[in-house]
C-alpha cells in the first residue's frame, strides 16, 4: 500500500496528512544531541517525515524501512536509508543515541521481537521514543471504524485490529530489555482539525490527554 501511495508522502493534505502531525509531536520528545556524531535511528521511517523536525538537533538521521521508494524520498531529506525489517535491523548493538519507532509497532506481527531490536540498538543512556495505537475496543472504534472513513486521516485498511499494541506487553518487553517507559495519550486538537478541514491552517497540533487507550506516546532511557 505504501509503495502504491508513494506520491502522497509529502503532500501536507494528502492521505498521510496525520503522519505529518504525529512526526512533529514525536520530534518534540527528542532533545538536542549531547555529543558530536550522535545517531538517531528512525524505525519505519517512511519517506522521512521526521527529518524536518530534527533539523538543528545534531543527529545523523538513519532511517529503516522496507519500502525502497520511501527510502529514496527520505534520502532527499537527509536521511541515510537502510532497507530492512524493523524486527531484523542490520545495525550494530548500541549504535544509537536515540531510537524512534513512530506509527510502526501497530503494523508488526511480532511485537516482542521488534521491541528487542529497538532496545538492542540503543547505547546505555540512549532514548527510545514510540507512538502507536492501543489494543482496546475504544481504539478499534475510533482509529479504525471512524478514522478510516474520514478522508486524509487514515487510509482504509491500513490497520489490522489484531496488531494493535497491548500497552502492558509493550511496557513489560521494554523493561525486560532495560528501558522503563513513561506513557501518555495524545489526540489532535479539535479546533485545529476543524480549521484544517476548512483549509484555514496547514497542520494540526497533537495534544496530550490523560487516557492512553487510543493513540499514545511512550519514551524511556536504556539503563546502564
Amino acid at each position: 500500500m505504501y509503495d502504491r501511495l508513494a506520491g502522497e508522502w509529502w503532500r501536507p493534505r494528502g492521505v498521510f496528512a496525520m503522519l505529518h502531525w504525529l512526526a512533529a509531536a514525536r520530534a518534540r520528545l527528542v532533545p538536542a544531541a549531547t555529543r558530536e556524531g550522535a545517531v538517531l535511528v528512525d524505525l519505519g521511517c517512511g519517506a522521512g517525515l521526521l527529518a524536518p523536525h530534527l533539523a538543528g538537533k545534531g543527529y545523523r538521521h538513519v532511517g529503516v524501512d522496507l519500502s525502497a521508494e520511501a527510502l529514496r524520498q527520505a534520502a532527499g531529506h537527509g536521511v541515510l536509508g537502510v532497507r530492512a525489517d524493523v524486527a531484523a535491523v542490520p545495525l550494530a548493538d548500541g549504535c544509537a543515541d536515540v531510537v524512534v519507532a513512530g506509527e510502526i509497532l501497530e503494523h508488526v506481527p511480532d511485537l516482542p521481537r521488534a521491541v528487542a531490536e529497538a532496545c538492542r540498538l540503543l547505547r546505555p543512556g540512549g532514548l527510545l521514543v514510540i507512538d502507536t495505537l492501543a489494543a482496546t475496543a475504544l481504539c478499534r472504534r475510533l482509529a479504525i471504524d471512524v478514522a478510516e472513513r474520514i478522508p486524509r486521516i487514515a487510509h482504509r485498511g491500513v490497520h489490522d485490529p489484531a496488531l494493535l499494541v497491548d500497552r502492558a506487553v509493550l511496557v513489560e518487553e521494554c523493561a525486560r530489555h532495560g528501558v522503563p517507559l513513561t506513557l501518555r495519550g495524545i489526540r489532535p486538537s479539535l479546533t485545529d482539525f476543524a480549521s484544517w478541514l476548512l483549509r484555514r491552517r496547514g497542520d494540526v497540533r497533537m495534544l496530550p490527554v490523560r487516557t492512553t487507550a487510543v493513540l499514545f506516546q511512550a519514551w524511556g532511557r536504556r539503563e546502564s
